[in-house]
């Protein structure tokens, strides 16, 4: 991995989804010191960084992490919608529901519920739904799915932070996906992530 890779995932893990960096601007000297490289691949990062909207690079002032609008919420759960209900009608056709992965992502999440660690708690989120869409076997879905994935952590961490016992109603609400893609129900699959989804925004806007 290049140094330029190892800053944009660094930057891109740990501090994009850290809520203490919402409304703050980035430190170039920083980042690189907790990275080990030089500024100069440092800031080749946030270039990428801010060509994928996820931070703003503003002159003479640096990299700004601004805080997910109402807009920006709306935007990212109807996109996952399309793609997440689209991949439940495909995987359910086709018989290629990636059960075993699904399940494994929710045993862990149960293991986690309630305890001081949500940034795992969402990582296996974010495994939960990507294994779904992956599975439907559509490589530019799959792609542009993969690109969500900084964002889903960003507005699961809002979610969870902001309700009181979220964590168990995502569980419940991905085995209710679950039972539905296994029984090779679609429509029940699509409305259930279709609540799943909706349940999250309105936590999130507060309506």
């Amino acid at each position: 991995m290049s140094e330029r890779d190892k800053v944009y995932a660094y930057v891109r893990d740990s501090v994009i989804s850290n809520p203490a960096s919402v409304g703050q601007f980035m430190d170039e000297r920083e980042i690189a010191a907790k990275v080990g490289v030089s500024r100069t691949p440092v800031r080749e990062a946030l270039l990428i960084l801010a060509a994928e909207d996820l931070v703003e690079l503003i002159p003479r002032r640096g990299a700004y992490l601004a805080p997910l609008t109402g807009r920006d919420i709306a935007e990212l759960m109807t996109f996952r919608e399309l793609l997440e209900t689209h991949a439940a009608r495909v995987v359910i056709e086709q018989d290629r529901a990636p059960v075993p992965d699904m399940h494994e992502a929710i045993s862990v999440q149960e293991k986690l519920v309630d305890r001081s660690e949500p940034d795992e708690f969402l990582a296996q989120d974010v495994l939960f739904h990507t294994a779904l869409v992956e599975a439907a076997g559509n490589s530019l879905i799959a792609k542009a799915y993969r690109g969500l994935r900084t964002r889903q952590l960003r507005s699961g961490l809002a979610a969870v932070l902001t309700a009181r016992g979220r964590q168990a109603e995502v569980v419940a609400e991905h085995r209710e996906i679950l039972s539905a893609v296994d029984a090779g129900d679609a429509p029940r699959a699509v409305a259930a992530i279709g609540k799943h989804l909706t349940t999250t925004h309105r936590i999130i806007t507060g309506h």
